[in-house]
């Protein structure tokens, strides 16, 4: 063989070398279990008559959060803390106005929280603070025999990941996060009509957070929102849109992700912000605006998940499903489109004149709303609508907690849901890094995520 054909195969060679390593996933280690350590997979604690709850955070989220729980059936709010005592003042006129005797009160240092968990009358503590607390705080309430609800994100790391998850199953003790999306109307008719069989085979899902947050910025205690985004990357806060789509595909109980790519736009609006606001404009921002993360599952399907906090564009949840007999979608509007012979003359008027190419009637997507009402919106829908909370959706999440906890049933959302969903944060962000590079899912379940097959809500007999 001469010089140059040495030469042009050994390029070949270093091409093909080249093209395998870029096509090969970051690896993410999933560390051993520690001994005498059992998984939570379909778990359920001892029941409880009366769940007597602590609540950390009384700011934007956790002060409407107490004025929810005292209306569960079976909840008693028993301590509340924050570290300015204005909001705990402010937090305990909800229990004046129902009627009921003050809760306990902390507060005024930033370790006040500690003398809440630590209170031996407590059986859940329910943190809403800033995400950098929420998982040293978790941790604590199950170290304490508590267990833990946690505001979304409940982790934003995968040492914090793995820590919930360890410290869960060591302790036996229930870590959920409070994604209250999973809980709306349209999300919960929608997964029940998946779980029916309506939809065919669910393929592909997608769901985002989108939401302009400017006339927000201000209220976030000391900064803290902004500043996270300023200094790190990839998509920060991404349950809001993947968790009811981990739920239409049954992750966890006979899928579960394997394979992420993310990329994001370069910073523009969230600096300007900055600048426009304090007449600075900062050094760095790490955060682009727009953030886009694709997924890829065990079992051959695939997610879509997408961060915008800056831009000018109308909220959305995205909220879309793509099922080989069916279609759903819920952002800019709510839809259904079906394949002519789907649907049944029992479940809409008309279903002879239906076409996928388009939505079906309102007539018709009314009907079939009524005949596939998910039990739980039948059963509390018009009290939640009535408390309210993001239309409703808050007091539901709240209701099944408690409900569940009572019950001693297993928790609609588990630590590994948890794992899973929060996961996006830094494998999000180590794939931008890495020239959006195909990043590998840990099994977060350590193997057992074939346990439980298919998503389904526990009730009691």
């Amino acid at each position: 063989m001469n010089i140059k054909n040495r030469i042009a195969a050994a390029l070949i060679m270093a091409a093909m070398t080249l093209s395998s390593f870029a096509s090969s996933p970051i690896v993410t280690q999933v560390p051993e279990r520690p001994a005498g350590q059992s998984d939570m997979v379909g778990f359920a604690a001892d029941p409880i008559d009366t769940v007597r709850v602590g609540v950390i955070g009384l700011g934007m989220r956790g002060a409407s959060a107490v004025d929810r729980l005292i209306k569960v059936p079976g909840a008693k709010v028993v301590a509340i803390c924050d570290i300015e005592m204005p909001r705990v003042e402010k937090s305990l006129q909800y229990f004046d106005k129902a009627g009921l005797p003050r809760a306990a009160a902390y507060g005024g240092k930033e370790d006040s929280w500690k003398e809440l968990v630590e209170r031996p009358d407590l059986d859940l503590i329910y943190i809403v603070t800033d995400w950098k607390n929420h998982t040293p705080m978790a941790l604590y309430a199950m170290e304490q025999g508590k267990h833990a609800a946690i505001e979304v994100p409940a982790a934003m790391n995968l040492d914090e990941i793995w820590a919930l998850i360890n410290t869960s199953e060591r302790t036996r003790r229930h870590c959920m996060m409070l994604e209250n999306c999973v809980y709306d109307f349209f999300e919960m008719n929608t997964l029940n009509m998946a779980q029916q069989g309506l939809f065919g085979e669910v393929l592909h899902v997608e769901g985002s957070y989108i939401h302009n947050l400017e006339e927000f910025w201000p209220y976030y205690w000391n900064n803290w929102r902004m500043d996270y985004n300023r200094e790190h990357r990839g998509d920060v806060y991404p349950t809001h849109g993947t968790g009811p789509a981990c739920q239409l595909l049954d992750m966890h109980r006979g899928d579960r992700m394997t394979t992420l790519v993310a990329m994001d736009t370069k910073a523009v609006n969230a600096p300007a912000y900055i600048e426009r606001t304090t007449g600075k404009a900062p050094e760095s921002f790490a955060n682009g605006d727009h953030t886009m993360t694709m997924i890829r599952t065990a079992e051959g399907k695939t997610l879509h998940i997408q961060h915008d906090v800056v831009n000018p564009r109308p909220y959305s949840r995205m909220y879309q499903l793509t099922g080989t007999k069916g279609f759903a979608n819920k952002y800019p509007m709510e839809g259904y489109a079906f394949e002519p012979a789907q649907l049944a003359n029992d479940e809409v008027p008309d279903h002879e004149n239906l076409s996928a190419h388009g939505y079906i009637s309102d007539a018709q997507r009314q009907a079939l709303t009524e005949k596939y009402i998910h039990p739980i919106i039948k059963e509390v829908g018009e009290v939640a609508k009535s408390v309210g909370g993001h239309g409703g959706m808050d007091y539901i999440m709240d209701y099944r907690l408690i409900y569940c906890l009572r019950n001693g049933l297993p928790l609609d959302m588990d630590v590994y849901d948890l794992a899973e969903w929060c996961s996006l944060i830094p494998l999000s962000a180590l794939s931008i890094e890495n020239g959006s590079a195909p990043v590998e899912v840990p099994d977060f379940t350590r193997g057992n995520w074939q346990k439980i097959k298919g998503y389904r809500h526990a009730f009691k007999n």
